[in-house]
């Protein structure tokens, strides 16, 4: 009797999944839809590509940051675990991917340069705001008092995402673009609009998202709202209600506006998805599902509203 010998191919499988997602390689991705999304949405130009590379590596530098310091620490989290084990690669790969991103930006400033430092006050303010909340987000350390961290403060952490999210993905692809048409920005009502949107659904993500580490931040005392209300009423009382009533918002504003039904439709999938998904997080739930399927919404949104202001 023989034994088989077939490799298992699950397994680099499996290894190729983790590092796609615990590496923040799929953030980075989104980040890029989402701004490509937006453009359409907005009918601004595509971007040149340097720019794209430039927020997608931006992003993996940002989300790679919170678990630096943590790859010594004994956690059951499977995704600190990895980083532990992952922490020469890591390490190595932060330096490289944030001088990808600081040459990326380098050689953008040197080619748009001079509508860059003609820009007003008002726009220097919009560019200077996103980056400067998600510096806090980690925390300030100032001597006299202790760490300052924005994501320390339980509430306010999922809309703290959700701001730099929709400004990164909403408003920066059309400022950049006016920038290379040397034109001024000037927000519109349904870039504020979108704005909103984009933050409010980033900002449930973000609280569905929190109920993975409920037991963790309630020994921590971060007081987020799954910690604070409890599992069953965060879900059926502020995620599913809030998320209704922003797709209730859009459908009216697609009826008044006389969006191609089809178009309402697309818009409308990644709405239900997270109403669908957020009833299924009443039973505990790995973190690679809410990686996949949780923040997986974010790249749902992006297609289907590409594919809703192309076609429709």
């Amino acid at each position: 009797m023989t034994t088989s010998t077939r490799p298992d191919i699950s397994r680099p499988w499996q290894s190729f999944i983790r590092f796609f997602f615990f590496g923040n390689y799929f953030y980075g991705i989104c980040a890029v839809a989402l701004s490509i999304e937006a453009s359409l949405q907005q009918q601004s130009g595509i971007n040149p590509f340097l720019y794209y590379c430039l927020i997608f590596f931006s992003t993996i530098v940002f989300y790679t940051k919170a678990y630096l310091s943590e790859t010594n620490s004994i956690n059951a989290n499977p995704r600190i675990q990895w980083y532990a084990k992952h922490s020469s690669f890591i390490g190595f790969s932060q330096i490289i991917y944030f001088f990808c991103a600081l040459i990326c930006a380098v050689y953008l400033v040197s080619m748009y340069s001079i509508s860059l430092f003609s820009l007003k006050a008002r726009e220097w303010l919009i560019i200077l705001i996103f980056p400067v909340v998600a510096y806090l987000y980690y925390g300030l350390d100032i001597k006299i008092y202790d760490k300052i961290s924005l994501r320390n403060i339980g509430w306010l952490k999922p809309f703290v995402i959700g701001f730099v999210w929709a400004g990164i993905a909403t408003i920066y692809p059309v400022l950049f673009n006016n920038l290379i048409h040397a034109s001024s920005y000037i927000p519109t009502e349904y870039g504020v609009l979108l704005f909103i949107k984009n933050m409010m659904f980033v900002t449930m993500l973000c609280v569905l998202f929190d109920i993975k580490d409920y037991a963790a931040d309630g020994n921590q005392q971060i007081k987020t709202f799954v910690v604070k209300f409890g599992l069953r009423k965060t879900i059926f009382s502020f995620v599913i209600p809030l998320t209704s009533i922003g797709l209730g918002s859009f459908m009216l504003y697609g009826y008044f506006h006389h969006f191609h039904p089809v178009k309402i439709m697309l818009n409308m999938i990644p709405f239900l998805s997270l109403i669908c998904f957020a009833y299924l997080l009443h039973k505990p739930k790995s973190i690679l599902f809410y990686l996949i399927m949780i923040d997986g919404l974010m790249l749902a949104k992006a297609i289907c509203g590409s594919i809703a202001m192309i076609y429709f």
